[in-house]
């Protein structure tokens, strides 16, 4: 008897081609679209937007099942995701830290509530469209590895994933490059084949996340407060609408004037302030983590060396890491780094493995 896999389709051609590949080498396919926000919460022409959780992408996902001949389910999940995600999102903003939710959708949506799901009808594994491997390690971890493709390697943004989950994970994408995604999408006829990918937040469809904390804030009757913009020398160049709507390393939309650039450097919530200074002084050579995650390793007892990722789109870089006693990590990069983020995620890895990661704080 086969083996039963729920696979996690956006509406998107990776997925589509991801439950394809998994039909073709002998797992009997269910598609699963995760309904995860309300059109009325997030504002914004959603109606014009093709990515998940919209009318377009669950007929989308609907005829690829069609297709491959699988069962296809919408499940809706949005209480969870609101109180996992989107409140977790706004709440990071306004505590002057700078969030990544897919970082969470992954650790508390797909791999949690969807594997529950999963496993509630009777099926042995989940999968999904990452650009990334799963493999079990010499040491008997579940390991995630980059995929292939450099331009689309998703494992950073999976460093939350648990061991029992891995166990129960395929990701059929691991080995090929975006364009032979494409090409085998068009090779079945599969309807998403020339979809364009889009890489904002799902729940924020026009990229713009201040317009969603206002909006978001305005139906709670609660309102961002005016504070100051200040130089690191003291001086008060301007004010703002609110700390929430700025991020390290920000340049535009800051209203001030000023003979030279200035970027945001630290933003001080205590104090409604948003500190900005010129470029150099973005460059740091240490931070620490919390909420860590270990996945090809255990908990280190010693210092060691890896190469530390401070952002999707960062190069990862050669850097000391150093476990502390109340279970955070202390990491010191070999040269600085530009515009290390509090909130943001930090991943470590051995050539090509994720060892582990969690929350620059």
């Amino acid at each position: 008897m086969a083996e039963k896999v729920l696979v996690a389709m956006s509406g998107g051609v990776d997925s589509s081609v991801a439950a394809l590949l998994l039909r073709e080498q002998g797992y009997d396919i269910i598609g699963a679209h995760m309904k995860l926000w309300d059109y009325v919460d997030v504002g914004a022409d959603i109606y014009k937007d093709g990515r998940c959780c919209t009318i377009d992408s669950i007929t989308d996902c609907r005829f690829v099942c069609d297709a491959i001949d699988a069962p296809f389910y919408v499940l809706n999940m949005s209480r969870h995701f609101k109180e996992a995600v989107i409140d977790d999102f706004v709440a990071e903003y306004k505590a002057g830290r700078t969030p990544n939710p897919c970082v969470r959708c992954n650790s508390d949506i797909k791999w949690t509530e969807f594997l529950r799901k999963a496993q509630s009808i009777g099926c042995d594994y989940i999968a999904t469209g990452h650009y990334a491997y799963v493999e079990q390690g010499d040491n008997g971890r579940w390991r995630l590895r980059k995929g292939i493709d450099p331009t689309r390697d998703q494992s950073y943004v999976l460093w939350g994933v648990t061991q029992d989950a891995l166990s129960k994970t395929l990701m059929p994408l691991g080995g090929l490059l975006k364009k032979e995604v494409r090409e085998i999408a068009r090779k079945y006829n599969l309807r998403t084949a020339e979809k364009k990918e889009s890489r904002e937040i799902c729940f924020v469809p026009d990229d713009n996340y201040g317009r969603f904390l206002r909006e978001h804030e305005e139906k709670q009757d609660r309102r961002f407060e005016p504070g100051e913009i200040v130089h690191e020398d003291g001086t008060v160049l301007g004010e703002h609408d609110g700390t929430a709507f700025f991020t390290i390393g920000q340049r535009k939309g800051m209203g001030i004037a000023y003979p030279t650039p200035l970027y945001v450097q630290r933003i001080d919530t205590a104090n409604n302030r948003v500190i900005v200074g010129d470029n150099d002084a973005l460059f740091k050579r240490e931070l620490d983590a919390d909420h860590l995650n270990w996945v090809a390793i255990d908990p280190p007892s010693e210092p060691f060396t890896a190469q530390v990722k401070i952002r999707y789109m960062h190069a990862a870089a050669p850097a000391e890491v150093t476990c502390l006693t109340d279970g955070s990590v202390h990491i010191i990069f070999d040269e600085k780094q530009r515009a290390i983020t509090p909130g943001q995620s930090v991943a470590f890895y051995a050539d090509d493995v994720l060892l582990g990661g969690g929350l620059i704080r």
